[in-house]
Order: C-alpha cells, then structure tokens, then sequence
C-alpha cells in the first residue's frame, strides 16, 4: 500500500513538473490523486510500529538495565504501545510533511513576489478627485512637515476616452515594474522614482527614469484630447535619463505641466510619501487609516511578508506526536514486571525508576518520529510540485526547493529528548508515592 502511494504522488509530481499554466480541473485532479497517495504511503505504514517494537525488544540484551526493560515493557504491551506510536509517527508525518511544502511554497511566493512601491514607501490610493483635497490633509496633519508626492492621471468625463502616451526609444522596460510605460507628476514624484534627491527636474523634459546604460534626447507623446476616435497627435519634448535606485521603478517621467499644454486636466490618482525622507511606522499607518476611514486606502510596502500560519499547525500536530508518545510510556512501573526487577536491582531508588520512565517514554517518540520522518519527508518533497503549479495565466518559473534538514533533524531528535526529560519527571512523581520494595 505505502508503494502505491508513493506511486501515485510520484506520478502526480512527474506530471505538475512543467513551469506552464495547468488546467484548473488537471490541476485539481493532479492534487487530489497526490493527496491520497500520501494517504496511502501512511496507511501502509501502520504495521511498522509493531514490527520496530518486536525488533527492538530482540536486541537489547546489550543495553543498560533501565533501558533494557524499557524496551521489553514497550514490546510486552503492543496491544497499547503500537497504536500510540502510530499515532506519533502520522502525527510527525504531516507535521514534517506540513514543514517542506510551507517553506517551498514560501520560497516559491518569495520569488514571484512583485512590489507595488520602493520598500518602506507609504502609498495612499482609491479616492475620487473630490476627496483628493481631504487626503492630503489628513495625511499632512498625522505626518507634519513630510513631503507629499503626487501621481495624476487624465481625468475622463464619462462617456469620453482620452488617450495618453509616451515612449523612449532603445529603452526596454521591465515587465516587473511598478507603472507602466509612463508616469505623470511633479518634482517630488521625480526623485522618488529614482530615490535620489539630487536628480534634475525640468517641467518642461521628460525623464526615462532606468538601470540600463542608454542615452535618450527625446520621448514621443502621442495623444487624444478629443476623445472622438480622431488619429493620434504625436509630439516629440526633449528627454534626459535617470537612474533608479530600485529596477522596478523604470518608467518614463513625464511632468504634469507638459501635460496640461496639451490640453488635458489632470486629477490626483496617487499620494506618496518618499522612504527616502521619511519611513512610516505600523501605528502610524493605522492612525492614518483612522483618520481616512473608507474614503482612501493606504499601503506601506514592507517587502514579501511570509505567512506563518502553518508554524501554530505544525506545532499542534507535534504536541499530538509527543502526546501519542507517553501514552505509549504510560505503564505503571511499580507494578510491572519491570518494577519489580528495578526495585530489586535498584533498592527501589527514585533515581533508577526515573532512568526506566525516561528510557521509555525516549524510545517510543524515537520510533514514532523516525517512523513519521521517513513517511513526512517523500510526502512533502512530492506533494510540493502540484501544489506549487500555477492555474492562472501568469505562470512564474518555479525556483528550486530546499528541504529544511535541519528542521527535520531538530524533530526527530528534539521529540524524543523532550518526551524523555517529561517521561523521567512523571515516573518520578509517581514512584515517590509507591511503597518500599521488602525483601
């Protein structure tokens, strides 16, 4: 059964492979088929638990005496111990599994992350020309004394369409821009572009605001002030170049006085405070949120922010692992078989029946959480390849995924040694409430 699980997620990674855009219903199917080979790869695995039990319990006559009975208590009660380790190892499994599919589906987000703004820029859009005036103010009145820039746009009355357009020859811009082929504002908007205040503003040039190594003289403007479907009007204004601090700032800069010559009546479409001159902070962003209320909307570009939902869920499935484990350690000691050999070799010592509950309550996550690594970790490196595959028309390559080893050693390790150190303290606990063994 674990074969044929393996199988089908095999199958299903094979085929979600391809950086390309995947059918929704393909790509749901592929998922699915994928899913339920994971399930059958630990279905498969519920003997194991058993079978691990029965072998240890064959090889520790070289073990030390509190181990030794720990491993014979464990294999003398498979009938409990088994289903609780089996239940660690499914447990570990899907939180291991959980673990290497959030970090290649983070590292795969990361990648694909566009930017909407320069990083720490605080960007406040979605108003009408009419509330322009009260967006200002309210942003002037929470931060006082920070320089606002303006991106305008063309105003459209209704039912007209006026066209506007400006191009630079032998440059290319990047399709992982912020703007697109132009940008119409004033000199602070300028310098925000290219992040440095000492660029040279003219309202009567252009500026093709790039990374790239050219030289411009000019930019040609065509444009449609009637909105009557009538040919465009070309016109040529002299152009100089800029470089940008951030690539996916390139645009050409066109200023609004130029724009207003050729006849048009601009509105503002977009207020921007510059990183360069002052970053905007978490509570000041929410004071100023309650200030707009609904009437605008702002936005403070933080970089790709990962989610971390995935941490809460993979640390309850572990506590459910570790949980599993003690239930698996939790035979009465005293009373046993093994208690009783421990009293006669260790006089009863609370010492000696610590060293049996850690050994025990160790040995059972071990297994557990090597049983649930060696199921967790195909799961997760397979499942991750339909579950990164896109189903929408912007297909961004896939980046290669790292396993997180380190991670999943921590686990493996970390369980067991946390189960022990608990196991020893219960076991304790309770033999300091038993009776002195008599000869």
């Amino acid at each position: 059964m674990s074969f044929i699980g393996v199988g089908m997620m095999a199958f299903g990674a094979w085929s979600a492979r391809e950086d390309s855009r995947y059918d929704a219903v393909v790509l749901i199917g592929l998922t699915l088929m994928a899913l339920i080979g994971g399930g059958l790869l630990l279905l498969g695995f519920g003997p194991f638990a058993s079978w691990l039990l029965e072998i240890l319990g064959r090889c520790a006559e070289r073990l030390p005496l509190p181990v030794r009975l720990a491993v014979r208590d464990l294999a003398g009660r498979r009938a409990t111990t088994a289903p609780a380790i089996t239940m660690t190892a499914m447990a570990t499994s899907f939180g291991i599994a959980l673990t290497i599919i959030a970090v290649g589906m983070t590292t795969q987000d990361s990648a694909a992350y566009s930017p909407s703004a320069r990083p720490g820029t605080l960007s406040v859009r979605s108003f009408s020309a009419e509330q322009a005036g009260a967006v200002r103010a309210a942003i002037q009145r929470e931060l006082p004394g920070v320089p606002i820039a303006q991106r305008e746009i063309p105003s459209h009355p209704p039912r007209e369409f006026r066209f506007f357009g400006a191009d630079a020859e032998n440059v290319d811009l990047p399709e992982e821009r912020v703007y697109a082929n132009e940008v119409i504002g004033d000199e602070a908007l300028l310098r925000y572009l290219t992040g440095d205040q000492s660029t040279p503003y003219d309202e009567g040039k252009a500026v093709v605001v790039t990374t790239a190594d050219v030289q411009v003289d000019s930019v040609q403007i065509n444009y449609d002030v009637t909105g009557k479907d009538d040919p465009l009007t070309s016109k040529t204004i002299p152009a100089i170049v800029a470089k940008t601090v951030d690539p996916h700032m390139q645009t050409v800069f066109v200023p609004a006085k130029v724009v207003r010559d050729l006849g048009y009546q601009l509105e503002p479409d977009e207020l921007i405070v510059d990183p360069s001159l002052h970053r905007i902070s978490a509570g000041e962003q929410e004071r100023l949120d309650s200030r707009l209320g609904d009437i605008a909307d702002t936005y403070v570009e933080r970089g790709f922010q990962a989610s971390t939902t995935w941490l809460v869920v993979a640390a309850a499935t572990l506590l459910i692992a570790l949980f599993g484990a003690l239930t698996a350690g939790d035979g009465k000691a005293t009373s046993s078989r093994p208690g009783r050999v421990l009293r006669r070799a260790g006089d009863g010592s609370a010492a000696t029946f610590r060293w049996f509950g850690a050994s025990r309550a160790g040995l059972s996550t071990l297994c557990g959480t090597v049983l649930g690594a060696v199921a967790g970790c195909p799961i997760g490196m397979l499942l991750i390849w339909p579950l990164t595959a896109s189903s929408s028309w912007d297909s961004p390559p896939r980046v290669s995924f790292e396993t997180p080893w380190p991670t999943i050693a921590a686990v493996v390790v970390g369980l067991p040694v946390l189960a022990a150190a608990l196991g020893g303290l219960l076991a304790r606990e309770r033999a300091g409430g038993e009776p002195t063994a008599t000869s």
